[in-house]
């Protein structure tokens, strides 16, 4: 297989090609290797890998064996390094056993080939990380993939890979999704599971799915890891039909808010308003009844109550690392805003950390009173185009924890809400400045409908397609 063949397709066409035995496994392999070794000396997004021999999977499952990345993050493999993006973890802390959502991946097919970077314990929506430098924007290598699935985004844009595992705790799918022309869901709260080494990461702010090319990928991946583990936590209700059916489901006449203003009140950027502004006006012309308006709540009282929460989070994760490698966290293993982070998630009370999820609750009932009268909600995803490298700087020593926060809230404010509130969201590629450089805009809907998402972005998808846009940085240079 030719990288400008194997560069065309995506997840599900690459699988389909290998079940009609039109390439094989190891061709589409082969492919994969070379690709990321074309690309990553440009844009350094991986951490381990490509390997020669790609992890074991069910090749007769619904992806059949087509080549995936992890991301150094949240899931892990039995025997494969996961580092976090920090210099705490060394070499990398190996764990005996799979994760619930690796079990998944693997049976649904999915080969893992590398490990993809992230920031420091993914507390950044860049991904520039100390331990491994900054990962480039394969649009323009000058800018920042997003993060804090950065890697996974960049090699998937890259056309590297056609599907790469990502997580989301306040919009870390959505916002390298948007940075690099991706489709990236962030799925409910409790429809992809999160063990057995956690419950609700990040008091229940965390989830993980993908990055993809496509919205039948994307239904396609969540076809295969969505559903309830033994011992979760939350088991919400299933879809009434597999995701893969949506794409070409009518979703009827929806009701639909939009809203371009950033709720953190940082302005946003004109073509990226004006890209959202267009989308709205196709789904008027696809029937929709499009409306402005938005939830209200409480912006600096939602940050503020981000803050104990990621801080409490990084202080257990951080310390628990620290204990396991016999090491003392500080200045030369730790960025300087996790290490502020630590450092007040230790001094957090049980009453402040209550009070913080009883804020969390205000602004789930809120936004769920809100969606009584929409079905969805359009905004951007986020406010400007993909930044110059360097303008989120974790290792600033100047910044407290409450300036690192809403230094980072504040450029990544639309994405959030949906962590806290549980509800699915999704980044689709729909729109590009003036330069080429592209933009994102974010659906959001209520607990459980990821389904409706789907339909509506396949809609989108068909009216307003993307796939011929590829980066200046791509696998088919090879």
């Amino acid at each position: 297989m030719k990288p400008n063949e194997y560069i065309e397709h995506d997840a599900t066409g690459l699988a389909e090609l290998i079940r009609d035995k039109q390439v094989s496994v190891d061709e589409v392999h082969q492919a994969a290797r070379t690709a990321i070794e074309t690309v990553n000396p440009t844009l350094n997004a991986v951490v381990e890998g490509p390997w020669d021999r790609a992890l074991d999977c069910n090749e007769q499952g619904l992806f059949a064996g087509v080549p995936f990345a992890l991301k150094d993050f949240a899931v892990h493999a039995a025997g494969v390094p996961t580092r976090f993006g920090s210099r705490l973890a060394g070499e990398g802390a190996i764990f005996p056993h799979d994760t619930e959502l690796m079990t998944r991946f693997r049976a649904a097919g999915l080969a893992a080939v590398a490990v993809t970077t992230t920031p420091e314990f993914a507390f950044n929506g860049n991904t520039e990380p100390v331990a491994q430098g900054s990962t480039r924007n394969p649009w323009d290598t000058e800018r920042s993939a997003g993060g804090s699935s950065g890697g996974s985004a960049a090699l998937v844009a890259a056309r590297a890979l056609p599907i790469a595992h990502a997580t989301d705790g306040g919009g870390s799918i959505r916002i390298p999704a948007s940075a690099n022309g991706l489709v990236g869901l962030k799925p409910s709260r409790g429809r992809v599971p999160v063990g057995p080494d956690s419950s609700e990461p990040l008091s229940g702010l965390g989830a993980e799915l993908g990055l993809a090319r496509s919205v039948r990928d994307c239904a396609a991946l969540l076809d295969a890891v969505s559903g309830p583990a033994p011992g979760d936590k939350y088991v919400i209700r299933d879809p009434s039909r597999p995701y893969s059916d949506e794409i070409n489901r009518s979703p009827g006449r929806l009701r639909i808010a939009i809203h371009t203003q950033s709720w953190s009140g940082d302005p946003v950027n004109i073509e990226v308003a004006n890209a959202v502004s267009s989308v709205g006006t196709v789904l008027e012309g696809l029937g929709h009844h499009v409306i402005p308006d938005t939830p209200v709540f409480d912006w600096d009282q939602f940050v503020e109550a981000n803050l104990p929460v990621w801080s409490v989070s990084l202080a257990e994760g951080v310390d628990a690392l620290a204990g396991a490698f016999g090491v003392t966290p500080g200045p030369e293993n730790l960025e300087a805003t996790t290490l502020a982070c630590v450092e007040y998630g230790r001094r957090v009370t049980a009453i402040q950390l209550a009070r913080a999820l009883a804020v969390f609750n205000q602004v789930s009932r809120s936004v769920g009173m809100f969606f009584t009268n929409y079905d969805l909600l359009l905004t951007p995803t986020l406010g400007e185009p993909p930044q110059l490298l360097g303008e989120l700087d974790s290792n600033d020593a100047s910044l407290s924890p409450s300036e690192w926060t809403r230094k980072l809230f504040g450029i990544c404010s639309f994405t959030p809400l949906f962590n806290a509130t549980g509800g699915p969201a999704i980044s689709l590629p729909l729109g590009s400045t003036r330069s080429g450089l592209p933009i994102g805009v974010q659906l959001a809907a209520p607990m459980c409908e990821e389904g409706t998402l789907i339909a509506v972005a396949s809609q989108l998808e068909k009216v307003v397609p993307w796939a011929h846009r590829i980066p200046k940085v791509n696998a088919g240079e090879c």
